[in-house]
Parts: structure tokens; C-alpha cells; sequence
């Protein structure tokens, strides 16, 4: 369809940063000049963009980018410090907790561990240009992670020592809307409780169970996004001729 050409066209000019926020969108009219479509088409497009949240349209002023929410795969796992740089972003984490804990029944039996056993605990905030994006509350196995205490965090993510340590083989999500906790509330610098968006993945190595994390964003600051492609495959028909 004609209008999704120019939607992906705009989508990568934002996403490439060569248009960052506020930066003005080429007019409707200048947009059907560019892609020979209908006004009409174009009109379309950036109505869409704007009803997706990418773009503000302004009567009597024009189309602009509007402030970019931090956003992160969704069906890949991806460090968060690269996601933020890739944006042209500044990346920085403020370490909350970092300790030894007992193992909650079930997540002993995740981990594969004796119930009333220690693992590691760590929670950290991460800031995108100095606003809280992520509170990450993350259980470590120590039969396979065991110096996680042991790093700081503040110079290099978890994914990442992780990856570095154990290559993971294998990630679940599970994804829910929530209200903050009075800490986590203050950990993301929210003025009042307003949803939160809540994921929950676990990954596992080649040796099992490696870490269990609760990743926690404001609703007004992140987003989600995704990007599947469909491969189609020729069918190939025989015909039979009896005899």
C-alpha cells in the first residue's frame, strides 16, 4: 500500500536519527510530490504516524517528530544500554541493591537448587539522557554465575556479563500492565503511581536456569516494538497422471 511506503519512510528517518525530536516532517503536499501519491494518501500516512505516536501534527504549524519514548524488542533480547545508545542516547545506572539472598520455593526449583539456598540479587535503575526508564530486579543463579556480586554494574549491564560469562541459549517473556510499588515508584522518579508497563523474562544456558528478571518502565516513558518479516514459500504442485 502506497501510504505504508511513506510510513516506513519517515519511521527510518526517525529511527536513523537523521530526524531527531521536534524536527519539522516534510508536508503533505511535499510528501505526495516525493512518493507521486494523492494528497489524500499522504494525508493518510501522517495521520497514522501520529496516531502511533511518532509524529505531532500542529494545524497552522505542521507535522513534527514528537519526544521519543525509549523503546525495546520485543521479540529479541537486547541490552538496554546498547538500545539507548543506538539512539544517539546517554546511557548510565545507578546500582540499588547487590546482595545474597535465600531462594524463594519456586525459584529454587527454577534454578534447579536445594530449597532454603542462596542467589544472588541485584536491582538497578537505568537512565536514558537522565530520566528512569527501567528498574531491573533481576535473581541470579550462582552455580552459574558464580562472581555476579562481585561486578560493577554501573560500567557494564547484567545482559551483558551475563553474555559474556554463560552464553544464553534460550529467553521466555511474559508482559502485564502494573502499578508501581512505593519503591519502585521511586526509583523511576514518578510523581504519581501512573502504569507501568512490567515484563518478566527468564534465560536459560546450555547448563540450565541462568537468571530470572522483572523489568519494570513508566508507561509514559517506553514503548515496545517489534518487526516481523514473512518469508513466502513457492508451492510447488504435482499432478499425477493415472494409468
Amino acid at each position: 500500500m502506497k501510504y505504508d511506503h511513506i510510513k516506513q519512510a519517515v519511521y527510518r528517518k526517525i529511527e536513523s536519527g537523521e530526524w531527531p525530536e521536534h524536527h519539522p516532517v516534510s508536508s503533505e503536499n511535499q510528501l505526495a510530490k516525493e512518493f507521486q501519491v494523492s494528497r489524500m494518501t499522504a494525508r493518510r500516512a501522517l495521520q497514522e504516524l501520529s496516531d502511533e505516536g511518532l509524529v505531532v501534527r500542529t494545524r497552522g504549524a505542521g507535522t513534527f517528530v514528537a519526544p521519543l519514548k525509549s523503546q525495546s524488542a520485543l521479540l529479541t533480547i537486547r541490552n538496554i544500554a546498547d538500545e539507548i545508545r543506538l539512539r544517539k542516547h546517554r546511557h548510565h545506572a545507578v546500582v540499588r541493591l547487590l546482595e545474597e539472598v535465600d531462594a524463594e520455593p519456586g525459584l529454587a526449583t527454577l534454578f534447579g537448587l536445594q530449597q532454603g539456598a542462596k542467589v544472588w540479587h541485584s536491582v538497578i535503575t537505568h537512565f536514558e539522557n537522565g530520566h528512569a526508564v527501567q528498574v531491573e530486579d533481576r535473581h541470579i543463579n550462582p552455580a552459574l554465575v558464580p562472581h555476579y556480586l562481585e561486578q560493577d554494574f554501573t560500567l557494564r549491564t547484567p545482559h551483558e556479563y551475563l553474555c559474556e560469562v554463560t552464553p544464553l541459549t534460550e529467553a521466555s517473556h511474559q508482559i502485564e500492565a502494573v502499578s508501581p510499588t512505593s519503591m519502585q515508584q521511586q526509583w523511576l522518579d514518578l510523581d504519581q503511581a501512573e502504569p507501568c508497563l512490567q515484563i518478566q523474562r527468564r534465560t536459560w544456558a546450555r547448563e540450565g536456569m541462568v537468571s530470572q528478571a522483572v523489568l519494570t518502565h513508566p508507561g509514559s516513558r517506553f514503548r515496545l516494538g517489534g518487526h516481523m518479516t514473512f518469508s513466502q514459500k513457492a508451492k510447488v504442485l504435482k499432478t499425477q497422471t493415472k494409468k
